[in-house]
């Protein structure tokens, strides 16, 4: 594809641009920064990935790791305003499922050790960990708030907080992990993933563009599992002071 060729795709833009401007949505600051920063971002990874691929160095491929990783960890801290600590508590779950996810690809020799498969890879593995936290964390705080009354009841009682707060903590976890477990039920029926569609449409093999897409639909499922289970379980806890009293979320 050349730059003419993707310059004409913007129609695709000005479609949504000309009906937001119809129907007087207020989207159209939106719609154009959306498409600008997208472009400059895309562009901009474009090159640095190029330089990273013929480099080919260890360090080059855990410093882009590492860029995506802190660049998802602010993008999720946003939802878990409230609960202390959740800013580190995201790094360290995005940085244990990357590295558990790594571990086992490289180390059966699931995909090979290049910076061609690492990187994409690892995007998609912390782009879905980032999504799931998001989610768990907006029902998590969710079911807290509406749940206050019924943590105090269980704690006053002589419950220990792991009880008290295991309704609404099993809620948002399986909150976050439904829409991942369904999405599989319905793939290759109601849609082809992403992944796969770029493959073939770069000339690969449909069956192996169809087993590396099974590849990140397990990857995904797993994420969906360590995200939200290993950011509650560490979340919790900041709900309740020294003395196991229910202090809830704290907000400046």
């Amino acid at each position: 594809m050349t730059f003419a060729q993707l310059s004409l795709s913007l129609i695709f833009v000005a479609i949504p641009l000309g009906l937001t401007l119809w129907l007087k949505l207020g989207l159209e600051k939106d719609i154009i920064i959306a498409t600008v920063r997208s472009i400059v971002q895309l562009l901009i990874i474009g090159y640095i990935l190029t330089f990273v691929f013929e480099a080919d160095h260890p360090v080059y491929i855990v410093l882009m790791i590492m860029l995506m990783i802190g660049a998802a960890t602010q993008n999720v801290i946003k939802k878990g305003s409230g609960i202390p600590g959740i800013t580190w508590m995201v790094f360290f779950t995005l940085i244990a499922v990357e590295s558990l996810s790594m571990l086992i690809l490289l180390g059966f020799g699931i995909i090979p050790d290049e910076p061609e498969q690492i990187i994409p890879i690892s995007g998609m593995i912390i782009g879905n960990c980032m999504v799931l936290s998001l989610l768990f964390l907006n029902k998590f705080k969710d079911e807290v708030e509406r749940s206050d009354e019924t943590i105090e009841l269980i704690l006053s009682m002589g419950g220990k907080p792991e009880i008290a707060i295991r309704k609404s903590l099993r809620s948002a976890i399986q909150t976050s992990m439904i829409p991942t477990i369904e999405g599989q039920k319905t793939m290759g029926l109601v849609q082809l993933p992403g992944m796969m569609s770029g493959l073939i449409i770069g000339g690969a093999d449909p069956i192996e563009a169809v087993m590396y897409q099974l590849l990140i639909l397990f990857l995904i499922l797993n994420n969906a599992a360590m995200a939200s289970v290993m950011v509650g379980y560490m979340a919790y806890p900041k709900l309740f002071n020294k003395k196991l009293q229910f202090v809830g979320l704290k907000y400046d």
